[in-house]
Parts: structure tokens; sequence; C-alpha cells
């Protein structure tokens, strides 16, 4: 089932922002510099345990805590979208990045336990009494027991595993009956309904080469259409999808849509280079220097109210069956 969870058609365009380039809010976010050991390349840092293609410091932190507050403004504050936002005791948060969510779901439900877990140990120190972070590849054997938690959750991962309908499996596993398991995704390319976004802008070109570049390290970035599909055939039951826009930058007329174009507009602007520069010299081929002149091409783009392009995001979860099949 999948439910458009904003208002639908296009979304109306401020006229008055066309004739100057956007620019990203000024964060005040600061980088934690003093973190373990990690894998460096090209002048980024990377996961020491698993070299996956995102960059994790020098902007990824900063980046990760605006999607943070991105996704609390696109759900009116809201955490988790499931029914198990309200009596969850033994929370999962995959890839919990900087610890944000895990935190926050901690504070705002003491009577929960809440994991975090991630590649690398980039949260803070100080935490909840109720909020534990381990770092570990949940591409591997997992070491909780069967059925621990009620709620496994994870986000913003599209492209970090080689097989989701494996992850999706271990997560049905590792669930209680009755729990759910949820997650907010963006799909890749970033799209637009009224044709100002020219298909040969450096924008578009972008999208294609990071979905490409992934293809060829074994992941992929626009799978979220098929998490629900997947989520059934693990066992799940009520799959329901719910979809949303953030467009790129304060092109749209609407309040909430322009303050979401802001954020997300500031969230890209500040972790381009990191979300992009493993995928091109790796995958791709290309020098450092190379990529770093194309991300300011992507940039001018992603900063222009002339074009009306939004990200796609999908949030999905579904429920493990109160009774397992015989």
């Amino acid at each position: 089932m999948v439910e458009p969870e904003q208002p639908q058609g296009r979304i109306a365009a401020d006229e008055d922002v066309n004739s100057a380039i956007d620019m990203p809010i000024e964060s005040t976010a600061s980088l934690r510099s003093s973190i373990l050991k990690y894998h460096e390349e090209n002048g980024r840092t990377y996961h020491a345990l698993s070299s996956g293609p995102t960059d994790i410091l020098k902007g990824e932190q900063e980046r990760l805590d605006i999607v943070h507050h991105i996704l609390l403004l696109t759900f009116d504050g809201k955490l988790c979208l499931s029914p198990k936002n309200e009596n969850a005791k033994s929370v999962l948060d995959m890839g919990t990045g900087t610890g944000a969510w895990a935190i926050d779901f901690a504070d705002a439900h003491p009577e929960a336990r809440v994991i975090g877990v991630d590649l690398s140990p980039i949260q803070p120190t100080f935490t909840p009494p109720n909020c534990a972070f381990e770092v570990d590849d949940l591409e591997k054997e997992w070491t909780w027991g069967p059925g621990r938690f009620d709620l496994i959750f994870c986000r913003s991962l599209a492209g970090s595993f080689a097989s989701w309908p494996k992850i999706m499996q271990k997560a049905f596993n590792h669930l209680e009956p009755g729990g759910y398991f949820e997650i907010h995704d963006n799909l890749f390319p970033v799209l637009c309904d009224d044709g100002t976004l020219p298909v040969d802008s450096a924008l578009v070109r972008w999208c294609n080469l990071m979905v490409e570049g992934a293809a060829k390290l074994g992941r992929s970035l626009n799978e979220a259409p098929k998490y629900a599909g997947w989520l059934s055939e693990a066992g799940f039951e009520n799959v329901t999808t719910k979809l949303y826009k953030w467009p790129i930058n304060r092109w749209p007329k609407d309040p909430k849509f322009k303050e979401l174009g802001a954020w997300t507009l500031t969230a890209m602007d500040g972790g381009l280079e990191g979300l992009c520069l493993a995928v091109f010299t790796r995958a791709l081929g290309w020098m450092q220097d190379e990529t770093l002149a194309f991300c300011s091409a992507v940039r001018q783009d992603l900063r222009n109210p002339k074009y009306h392009g939004y990200w796609q995001i999908y949030v999905t979860y579904g429920k493990k069956p109160e009774t397992e099949a015989s």
C-alpha cells in the first residue's frame, strides 16, 4: 500500500526566487575531530571497518545531522511512522551514523532500550542511560539473539548493502512477533515534474553517474520502490509505503516545501564531495581534481531556483506476524 503524504500534483513554484542563485543555510553544527582510526583516500576519510563508498568526516557528519533535522521537519517531529513509535521496548537503529535518531528516540521513550549500530564510532560519548552504541558490520552475522527487538529502524542507507533482501530477512528473524521494521530512503535520480531541470544538466549527469558508479561497486541507489516487495517476501505483513518530496532548494511557493528545500540544499551543498568522491574515483576512474571541478558545476545546479527538482523520499514499514506461519 502506497500512501502519498504530502499535497499531490506539482509543487507550485515561487517566481520571486527565480532571478537569483539560492544559497545554503549557514550551519552551526561543529564537526567532531577526535575520532578513532579511519581509512583515508583522496583526502577524504572513510569507515575503517568496511570500505563503503560514503565519506564519514569533513562534512559528512554535519550532513547526517542536517538530514536528521530535515526528516523531523518532514514528519512534523515524529521519529517513527509505524505503530511502534508509541510502545517500543527494544529498538535497533541500523546504520545509526551520528546517533541523532537513536538518542532522540531514547530521550522520547525512556521505557525503551535503544541500540545504535554503525561501522564507525562517531557517536557522542554522553548519551541517555537507555541508549548504547556498537560498532559492527550488519552484512555479517548478527550477534543478537532471535526475537531480540520489537522495532528495527534504519534510514538513509541507499547503497550501503549488497543485498537488501538478506538484511530484511535478518531483521525479520531478530524481531519478536508483532515487531516492526521501518526504513526511510531517497530515490535516485532527482525528479522534476515540470521540465525545468535539463536532462543534460550537471545535476542530472551527477545522479546518473552516481547510479552507474554505485552499481560497479555492487551497490544500488534506486531500490527504495522495491523495499515493500522485499519486506513482504521476508514474511512481513501490513506493509505500508509513504511518499514525500524534498525540493533541491527554495524554489517552491509553499512555506513548508520552501523550508525543506532550504535545508536539503544545505545538506547537499556541504556534503556533495563526501557523497561522490569515492564512487567517482574508485568505480568510474575519475581523478580527484576532475571530480571536485565537476562538483562545482553540480553545486551551481543545486542552487539554481529555476530548476524545480526534488528528491523522492520513501518510508516503508511492515509488521512481523503475531504468530509465525507453520
